[in-house]
This record gives C-alpha cells, structure tokens and sequence, in this order.
C-alpha cells in the first residue's frame, strides 16, 4: 500500500476574540463570541452582482501575512460565523512573496447564512496574469511563498444585529511533485493502522432520493453530493438543523434536512451546492468547527478516525477505476467513516439509490489516487469545538 506524503501543504486558522491582535482591525471590536462591528464602523453601499444595492455599516480584519514555507499554487479559505439581521461577509486574498504582496486582492466570497437578503456566492471573472479565482479556490500563476486574507462584515445601516466572525482560515498547497524530483516528502503522518478496524457510526443518507426536487437549488439527485455529506456528519455530532428550521420546505420529501443543506449552501454565481468552504461554513452555523485542508495521504486521515472524527472527501474517476464505485465524475464527495481491518476505506457514498446502498468498501490504493489526483487530497474536517484535533504532522496542514 502506497501512502507516500508528496505535495507541500500547510493550513493557518485565526480563531476570534483570541487572535484578534494578530492582524488588523478597522470597525471591529472583539466578544466572547467572535468579531463583530463596533461604534466606529464606516458606511458605505455596495451592488451586489446580482445588481441587488444596500447601504451597510462595514468592518473588517486582516490577517498577518501568513508565510507558507515552500511555493504556493493553491490557496482555498474556510471560514465560521453567524449573520444575523440581514449581514453578510465577504472573503478576499491575496498572495505574498519576499516580504511583500505579490497579488492583489482577489472577492472569494460574498456569503450569508441565510438567503432571504443577500444570494451567497462566489465571484466569477476574476483572472489575470498572476492569478485566477476557481470559485472557491485561489490559483496562483506567479512566485508565492505565503497568502494573506480580509474578511470584511457587513451590516444593513439600519438592523440592530450584525454578523459575527468565529474563525478564518487558509490551506496552501504547492505544485503536485513529479514522480522523478527527487524531492524529500514534506512531514507528514505515517500509517500506524491505528484506524484500522474502526468504522463510525454516521448516518447513512443517499443523495439521489432528492433527484429533481428543488430546480432553484441545482435539482438534488445527482448535484448533492457535498450538502448530503455535511447533514450526514452533522447527524453523526446530533447537530443537525431542528425540524422547525426545514419545516419550509414542501413538500418535505424523503429527508427535507438534506434540502435545508443544500440552500444553505447553494452558491448562485456557480450554480451548485458544491462549494468546499459554504459547506463548511454551513456547518459552522450549526455550532460546529469546521474548515477545509488538505490531506497528502491515507495515513493523515487515519489519525481523524481513530480520534472519532469522520471526514468529507472529495474525489474524481472513471467507472471502474475504483472498484467499488462503478459511476464517472469529475468531483464528487464522500464521508470516509472508516477502514477495515486490512485498511481500505469504508463510504458513506450518498450516491446512491437509496440509503442502505451508501456504505461501500474501496480499495485503498485505488481511493487514494481518486482522492489525491481529483482534489488534491480535500478534506472537510468538522467537530463540536470541545473535540480535540489530532496531534498535526511537522508541516501542519491542521
């Protein structure tokens, strides 16, 4: 079995009010629950782009430059808050490089809770000679060894509550290595199969119950797959939305907690439910710690099992390269609950027909290269805050 740690990656959170005095705060103020806008916040009015115009009080917080220790191509942020009264925020890079911005900023997000004020989304158009924004994903064309983030709330001049900002994040990676580099593997974690034997007890929910139900939300059935992992892990942590939350939706269908995910999460400018950080974000909302990373391999997902921490992946193939999985897609999410005893990873693949048809068993090596070649190793990591992560490797990409 194959689980060398190849690629550089490295995730940094900032976790508020804690690290509030680590960057730099305009109109912001720190409270027992996260950042949120002070007396002093400026007003300003903004065009959303679905032409949508509002006068808002503003604030926002900039993160240190965060060096990542090898050259960086991809940078994806993750973030948790609240938007009461009609608030929203919105999330921005940048790239730096030898002790100074090697980018500007780039919109990765104009995101809300909810959807009844502001459409959450992502902005497309966003590429030029040094960059390209792949909706939830910064793309890098030139020499970047760090990043830096700003999120920025926002706050309708006339509500009496505003958003609340609990933690951001960023995971960089660098160039996929080639097989002949000769390059040394970055840390990592090495296989110890502690994990091996252990499958967790996350629910079971099939996607492709909801096939076209709900045009508005991209149609359920084949385009869930990421809402469908997160309600099943949300169930796993009892942290799924009370049914009065979902009672909205008719009719209520075969589970109408899966269709509140897929809302909630929806991204309007990329027409699906499938962005990595919304979901996250989604998760967040519901009381849960989450971000996305990157995993270089099997072996660092191990720890998250044997800690009792199922993880969303996201992966791509053909129908047959997978044994197991016998359907094409160019990205699709799973929950991996586990391994067995030999250690190949144990599904829950909402993909389908039903829900007793979604655990599946798969070739460990096969999975991996799926997973590693598909999304570069992705990895939703969501938790109550009182448990405890993994020890993480030397490069820390947790």
């Amino acid at each position: 079995m194959s689980d060398r740690a190849g690629r550089d990656v490295a995730y940094r959170g900032f976790r508020f009010p804690a690290d509030l005095r680590l960057g730099t705060a305009t109109g912001l103020r720190g409270t027992d629950r996260g950042l949120v806008l002070d007396g002093g916040a400026d007003r300003v009015t903004h065009r959303h782009p679905d032409g949508q115009v509002g006068r808002y009080a503003v604030g926002s917080w900039t993160s240190p430059p965060v060096p990542a220790g090898f050259a960086v191509r991809e940078v994806v942020p993750s973030w948790t808050a609240d938007t009461p009264g009609d608030g929203w925020l919105r999330i921005e890079l940048r790239a730096w490089h030898d002790g100074a911005p090697a980018t500007g900023w780039y919109v990765l997000a104009e995101w809300a809770a909810d959807d009844h004020a502001v459409r959450r989304t992502s902005i497309p158009g966003q590429r030029d000679a040094v960059a390209t924004v792949d909706t939830d994903t910064l793309v890098l064309s030139t020499a970047a060894t760090g990043w830096q983030v700003r999120v920025t709330l926002l706050r309708p001049d006339d509500a009496t509550s505003g958003p609340v900002l609990r933690t951001v994040g960023a995971v960089a990676t660098g160039p996929v290595p080639r097989p002949d580099d000769g390059r040394p593997a970055p840390g990592g974690t090495d296989s110890s199969g502690a994990a091996w034997g252990t499958v967790l007890d996350v629910p079971r929910y099939s996607q492709r119950v909801h096939a076209g139900a709900h045009p508005q939300w991209a149609g359920g059935g084949d385009s869930w797959c990421s809402p469908t992992c997160t309600s099943m892990v949300l169930a796993y942590w009892g942290a799924e939305p009370a049914p009065e939350r979902y009672a909205w939706v008719r009719p209520p269908g075969p589970r109408p907690v899966v269709v509140h995910a897929a809302r909630h999460c929806f991204d309007h400018a990329y027409a699906g439910a499938g962005n990595w950080p919304f979901n996250t974000a989604y998760a967040g909302v519901h009381g849960m710690d989450a971000f996305v990373t990157r995993l270089r391999s099997l072996a660092e997902a191990e720890v998250f099992v044997a800690a009792g921490i199922p993880l969303i992946v996201s992966a791509s193939f053909r129908a047959g390269e997978v044994p197991g999985l016998h359907y094409d897609t160019a990205g699709h999410l799973m929950v991996l609950v586990g391994f067995t005893a030999d250690g190949d990873p144990v599904l829950n693949d909402p993909y389908a027909p039903d829900d007793e048809g979604v655990r599946r068993t798969v070739d460990r090596d096969a999975f991996a290269r799926a997973w590693q070649a598909g999304s570069g190793g992705v990895a939703y990591v969501v938790r109550p805050p009182g448990v405890p992560l993994p020890a993480p490797p030397t490069q820390a990409n947790w």
